[in-house]
C-alpha cells in the first residue's frame, strides 16, 4: 500500500494537469473560434454563387472556382497587388533604415538631451494620424508631388516614431559591453551598427517589417487621397473600386474573393516571419540598463 501510494498520487497529479490543460484550451478555442469565424466567411464566399450569399451559408454546396478567374478578368487585380508591393518594400526598407539609426541613438550613443527626444518621439505617437492628414496634403500638392507614390513612400525614410520605439527598446536589452570591446578595437559606432548591433537585432527588424508591411499594405485613406491613376491602384484601391463596379447584381461573392486574393501575401508573409516576430516583441518589453 505505501509503495503504490506514490505512483497513484502521481497518476492523480498527471491526470489533474491533463484536466486543466483541456479546460484551458477549450476556454482559448471559444475566442479563437470567433476571431476566426469572420475570416472562414470571407473564404467561403469566395467560393459561393450569388444565390448563396444573402442567406449566411457557412459551407457552399459547391466551390465555384470561375468567381477567381472572373475577378482576375475583370479587374487587374495583379497589377494592383503588385503595385501595393512596390510601396510596401520601398516604405519598409525606409522604415528599418530610418528607425534603426534613431534607435541606435536614442539607445547606444550618450549625449545630452537624448531623454528628452526621446520623450518628445514618445509624444509624437500619442498624435493621431487624421491630425496631420490635411496638413500633408497641402504641402504635398505645393509640391507637385499628388499623384504620384512620394507622398506615399518618403515619408517612411524619416523615422516612424514607434518603430523607432521598438528599435530602442530591443538595442537597450543587448549588452553594452559589445559596444565598448568593440571601441577598445578601434570601431567606430557605424561599424558597430553595421557588423555588431544590426545582425543581432533581426527579431527587431523583423517585426518593423512585418508591422510596416501589413500597415502599408492595408492602407487605404492616403493612397485613396494622392493616387488617381486607375494603373497605379493599389490592392485596396482595387477592391473599392470593384466593389463599386456593379449596380443591378449581389457581388458579395466576388468582392469576398478579391479580399481573399489580396489577404494571401499578408498571411504568407505573417506565417513565415512568425518565430523571429514574436521574439522580437518579446524582448522590446524587456527594461533597460
Amino acid at each position: 500500500m505505501n509503495q503504490r501510494s506514490p505512483i497513484n498520487y502521481h497518476r492523480r497529479r498527471q491526470l489533474g494537469r491533463t484536466v486543466l490543460h483541456a479546460a484551458l484550451y477549450l476556454i482559448l478555442a471559444v475566442p479563437a473560434a470567433a476571431a476566426l469565424l469572420p475570416l472562414w466567411w470571407v473564404v467561403s464566399t469566395s467560393f459561393k454563387s450569388s444565390g448563396e450569399v444573402v442567406p449566411m451559408v457557412l459551407i457552399p454546396k459547391q466551390l465555384r472556382w470561375d468567381n477567381y478567374v472572373f475577378v482576375f478578368q475583370f479587374a487587374p487585380i495583379g497589377r494592383y497587388m503588385l503595385n501595393s508591393a512596390f510601396i510596401v518594400v520601398m516604405c519598409a526598407s525606409g522604415n528599418v533604415i530610418s528607425s534603426m539609426l534613431a534607435g541606435y541613438g536614442l539607445a547606444r550613443l550618450r549625449w545630452p538631451g537624448r531623454e528628452a527626444v526621446f520623450a518628445i518621439v514618445l509624444g509624437t505617437m500619442m498624435l493621431p494620424g487624421v491630425v496631420t492628414l490635411v496638413p500633408e496634403f497641402v504641402m504635398f500638392f505645393k509640391i507637385g508631388w499628388v499623384g504620384t507614390y512620394l507622398p506615399l513612400i518618403v515619408p517612411e525614410w524619416f523615422g516612424v516614431p514607434f518603430y523607432i520605439f521598438l528599435f530602442r527598446q530591443f538595442m537597450r536589452s543587448l549588452p553594452i559591453e559589445i559596444d565598448e570591446s568593440a571601441r577598445i578595437d578601434g570601431a567606430s559606432s557605424w561599424r558597430i551598427l553595421v557588423q555588431l548591433i544590426a545582425p543581432l537585432s533581426k527579431p527587431a527588424i523583423t517585426s518593423v517589417v512585418v508591422f510596416s508591411s501589413i500597415a502599408r499594405y492595408n492602407d487605404f485613406m492616403r493612397p485613396l487621397l494622392y493616387v488617381s491613376d486607375k494603373r497605379a491602384f493599389t490592392a485596396q484601391l482595387g477592391l473599392w473600386t470593384f466593389s463599386g463596379s456593379y449596380t443591378d447584381m449581389p457581388v458579395l461573392n466576388y468582392q469576398m474573393t478579391v479580399a481573399t486574393v489580396i489577404t494571401l501575401p499578408l498571411l504568407i508573409l505573417f506565417f513565415s516571419c512568425q518565430r523571429l516576430f514574436v521574439k522580437g516583441v518579446a524582448f522590446t518589453g524587456l527594461a533597460g540598463r
